[in-house]
């Protein structure tokens, strides 16, 4: 005979026998519910990683880590640059002259951040250059006044590669004729797309000699000094310590300021979002205690039978114990397997269903990323499976207490 006998029982129990049809489809419910419990839970974490990974790597790669201000124009930032290297957590430095304005062309009209860069340093302190679909950072040579632009921005004034289009800064010129705004054409020369849309609609790019020249600054003459750290958590307090070692007045401006409650949220919503779905993992879990109750009820007359045959209470919990943890391990594995493809292809499938069905469900305007980005981590596939294989395992010691208890006379009396 098969061995061991409390395997053997277990096993079968689950097979879907003619007296005991509708315990074996709630035995299958219990299953499928555990599954898509754990399904959902890798699917919704795989998500959340997406949009961590995507904020830390995509967003804060190009958005300043932190900016040192000066209250007046720098004009030793070539010497900065190499006083900030030496610091063993900046990776790199680069100057950064910033004013916001206006961009204006045939009526239509954007607000943008305009930043004056170097852009052979540029490329060590962002990944913009990156994402470019037309044009490049080497696009922009000093006193040709040409700018890069993210396609939202571009979309909204209409321009594309070799557009005019002009910069309203918010300062004005007065002169014997009036007060005039200052303007300054530029020459669109590409176009980038992060899928960020703060950054794709509200960032432009021109070299920072031409941004000196529109802010009447002096030849190499700077606003500030864009820094890049190993360890983006520590750029608060080592942009602050660099600052604290510097002559003159100085502001400090990290991205903790910037989009650090956006990181935070991110974080919290992952912690919270776990902690409910773990609930409705355990829920499902628990629907094992129903099924092998209903299936001690029906069994009552096997269950007396084996132990008038010399079946001990710890070989019948046994048998009951290894029923429900099958359901569990067999709901987990089925859970971690769909999930697992639902989260590698889930970016894929909504960009599809978005293709087909002519919408999209995340919006650059209101979200700062304009895709579904899905990031498996088998740490947290490993968690949830074992989660889901305890919470099994705990629901099935009432019921097998239950079925160890049961008398062989009482149950035995009305067969």
């Amino acid at each position: 005979m098969f061995r061991p006998l409390s395997l053997f029982i277990g096993i079968r129990y689950i097979a879907a026998k003619r007296r005991n049809r509708l315990v074996s489809f709630i035995s299958l419910t219990s299953m499928l519910g555990l599954a898509l419990g754990v399904c959902v839970m890798i699917v919704v974490l795989s998500v959340m990683n997406g949009f961590d990974y995507e904020m830390r790597t995509r967003v804060l790669g190009m958005v300043p880590q932190a900016v040192l201000e000066s209250t007046q124009p720098v004009a030793n930032w070539e010497q900065l640059i190499a006083q900030f290297k030496q610091h063993p957590g900046v990776t790199a430095v680069a100057p950064l002259t910033q004013i916001q304005g206006l961009l204006t062309h045939q009526g239509q009209i954007q607000t943008v951040q305009l930043s004056g860069i170097e852009p052979a340093l540029e490329a060590r302190v962002s990944i913009i250059g990156e994402f470019f679909r037309e044009g490049a950072l080497d696009s922009l040579i000093p006193g040709e006044f040409k700018l890069l632009l993210g396609d939202r921005a571009a979309k909204a004034l209409g321009v594309g590669i070799g557009d005019k289009i002009t910069f309203v800064a918010p300062e004005a010129t007065i002169t014997p004729a009036g007060i005039f705004p200052r303007l300054k054409r530029f020459t669109v020369a590409g176009i980038f797309h992060s899928g960020a849309g703060e950054i794709d609609g509200h960032l432009a790019l021109a070299h920072q000699q031409d941004i000196a020249r529109l802010l009447r600054f002096s030849p190499g003459q700077v606003q500030s000094l864009r820094l890049a750290f190993a360890d983006i958590f520590a750029a608060p307090n080592i942009s602050w310590q660099l600052a604290r070692g510097l002559s003159g007045d100085w502001f400090v401006t990290d991205w903790m300021r910037s989009h650090g409650g956006l990181y935070q949220a991110i974080s919290v919503e992952k912690r919270m979002i776990a902690l409910l779905l773990l609930l409705i993992v355990a829920v499902a879990a628990f629907n094992i205690v129903s099924t092998l109750v209903m299936v001690v009820a029906d069994k009552k007359a096997d269950i007396a039978i084996l132990r008038t045959m010399g079946a001990s209470s710890p070989q019948i919990m046994r048998i009951f114990i290894i029923q429900g943890s099958l359901i569990g391990v067999i709901g987990t594995l089925v859970g971690v397997l769909l999930g697992c493809l639902g989260a590698e292809n889930l970016s894929l499938a909504v960009a599809w269903l978005e293709r087909l069905l002519g919408i999209q469900f995340l919006d650059a305007g209101v979200y700062f990323i304009d895709y579904l980005p899905s990031r498996l981590q088998m740490a947290d596939v490993l968690l949830i499976s074992s989660a889901a294989l305890i919470l099994s395992f705990f629901a099935t010691w009432y019921p097998a207490f239950r079925a160890a208890r049961t008398q062989p006379a009482e149950a035995l009396r009305h067969e």
